[in-house]
């Protein structure tokens, strides 16, 4: 299975575990000018930016090492163009998802 392949199964994987905390996904592979969001979320509270990672069990670094400083600036930077767009008076948060994969033994 190719990276793009094992990415979409990461993040189909993260939008089931946040439907089943009772949010509702908004928005998967949100893209503008400068920045992309993996998926948003909303529950009555909050409004959720989650970046999904997913790597195999034995990456040298876990998925959260790859969301850097770059990385959280264009998440930011994608957000406000969302919120901007979609006015709430919900609570932002940003999430990173770690997804492993396991291979079959």
């Amino acid at each position: 299975m190719d990276k793009k392949a094992i990415g979409n199964k990461g993040e189909a994987f993260a939008a089931e575990y946040y439907k089943k905390l009772g949010f509702t996904v908004s928005a998967m592979n949100y893209s503008c000018r400068g920045g992309e969001i993996d998926i948003i979320a909303e529950n009555g509270e909050y409004i959720i930016f989650v970046e999904v990672k997913t790597r195999s069990e034995n990456s040298l670094y876990t998925p959260s090492e790859a969301v850097d400083y770059k990385k959280q600036k264009r998440l930011s930077l994608a957000a406000m163009k969302y919120l901007a767009a979609n006015e709430t008076e919900k609570q932002p948060q940003f999430d990173v998802f770690e997804v492993y994969t396991v291979k079959n033994r």
